[in-house]
């Protein structure tokens, strides 16, 4: 018997020391900036050599007729399993703000190099739908240079080839609609966005941007039209700051809140329409719009620093980039359908306290972030009775599944909905 513990004991040993298996970060070298051509190029080879895993897609195209790329990495690529979060970061929407196209680039290779080796980002490539765009602007970056820190005279390469910057061209909340649809008159990269954000489910999103140090949370804008320093809340305000903190304390410069000059961003974070209202951002769009919860994040003082840096705000951006992939499995998740078992869409999905619902998809699931604690939940749906109300408990770091059966309404005459007929669920909680 005590020969036998040696053994394990040596054994044990040997395991601790064992190695682990190195990263695989050969794109590091030669860092560079890659054109549009190069960055395709890229995409195109890392989906053919890696088809089990990676998925190269167009959103739309930009004025110049470039595809707006995206890639598409997760362990069953070509058909999405039941209740898997999707997630998506989007750089470069203004095209002289570089850092982000580069770093997309780089997790890109990183996320599907290293699957299957490094056990984070297995997990991570296993249970996240994950999308990468590193330019939402690509005639804009053809049109900026490299090593310079402030925009051109006129904006030149941060806006569209047609002179619009896409970051105040979707619809804003405070503002009554222009005539028509709310894409009318858009530019095309932001129709491609808005269709895209609009069609997928997707549960949380980076936007990633240069010319500070900082994340930034909603709301962007406000109903009081000033030019800053007055917070716009989201309902959601509690775990956007949260989400934005987890990005910033894992960043060594950020963190500080003093990255660049004059700078002061306590923890690294901002409320967006308390440092400036931007009005028409994507940001807001995303929350308001979808289900999609968006935070912003500034990585480099200068917009378009020289190569040079890139191996560096890989290092200091690669750990913060995959722990805010990793919050889309905050909160709950699960299955609304009905009594016969079929999936229930575009059920709301209502939170006690929190003034702002989300839907289902069209199999039926939704996914809700919440911070840790215990709420009451419940779904509506046209044409159902409400459920009964669900006490969830939330914990950190972990999914919590909560299933919902809705019971048809009775059809009164030709149909008692298409009478008019409502459900005042309010009645549940007296709110």
């Amino acid at each position: 018997m005590f020969k036998i513990l040696v053994v394990w004991c040596v054994l044990y040993k040997v395991l601790q020391a064992a190695p682990s298996v190195p990263e695989n970060e050969g794109f590091l070298q030669n860092p560079r900036y890659y054109t549009y051509d190069e960055l395709t190029n890229v995409f195109r080879k890392l989906e053919t050599e890696n088809p089990d895993i990676a998925k190269l897609i167009s959103v739309g195209r930009s004025v110049k007729n470039r595809e707006l790329w995206a890639i598409h990495i997760n362990s069953n690529v070509h058909n999405r399993t039941l209740l898997t979060p999707m997630f998506k970061y989007v750089a470069n929407m203004h095209g002289d703000e570089s850092i982000g196209r580069q770093l997309m680039i780089y997790l890109a290779e990183y996320l599907i190099l290293n699957y299957g080796k490094i056990d984070r980002v297995t997990h991570l490539v296993d249970t996240v739908d994950i999308f990468l765009m590193p330019s939402m602007n690509p005639d804009g970056y053809e049109n900026s240079q490299e090593g310079k820190c402030d925009s051109k005279l006129r904006y030149v390469g941060r806006e569209n080839e047609n002179g619009v910057d896409l970051n105040r061209d979707f619809p804003d909340q405070f503002e009554t609609h222009r005539a028509g649809t709310i894409i009318a008159g858009r530019q095309p990269e932001t129709i491609a966005i808005m269709t895209w954000i609009i069609s997928r489910p997707f549960v949380l999103s980076g936007n990633l941007h240069g010319g500070a140090v900082v994340a930034s949370y909603p709301y962007d804008d406000s109903n009081l039209n000033l030019e800053c320093c007055r917070e716009s809340k989201s309902p959601d305000n509690e775990i956007f700051k949260e989400l934005a903190l987890l990005y910033a304390q894992n960043h060594e410069l950020m963190k500080t809140g003093q990255a660049c000059k004059n700078d002061n961003f306590p923890q690294g974070i901002t409320n967006g329409a308390y440092w400036y209202e931007v009005k028409g951002g994507m940001q807001d769009f995303n929350y308001v719009k979808s289900n999609c919860f968006e935070v912003t994040f500034e990585l480099s003082c200068c917009k378009f620093p020289n190569a040079s840096t890139l191996q560096q705000e890989w290092s200091i951006n690669k750990g913060p980039l995959l722990s805010f992939m990793e919050a889309v499995h905050w909160g709950v998740k699960g299955l609304v359908l009905n009594t016969r078992g079929d999936p229930v869409l575009d059920a709301d999905i209502v939170v006690k306290g929190i003034n702002h619902n989300i839907t289902t998809s069209n199999r039926g699931e939704y996914w809700r972030l919440l911070l840790p604690g215990t709420y009451e939940i419940f779904v509506v749906a046209f044409g159902y009775y409400p459920s009964e109300p669900a006490v969830v408990e939330v914990v950190r770091d972990k999914t919590t599944i909560q299933n919902f059966t809705l019971k048809l309404l009775p059809q009164q005459g030709n149909n008692f909905m298409e009478k008019g007929g409502t459900i005042d669920y309010k009645w549940l909680w007296n709110i």
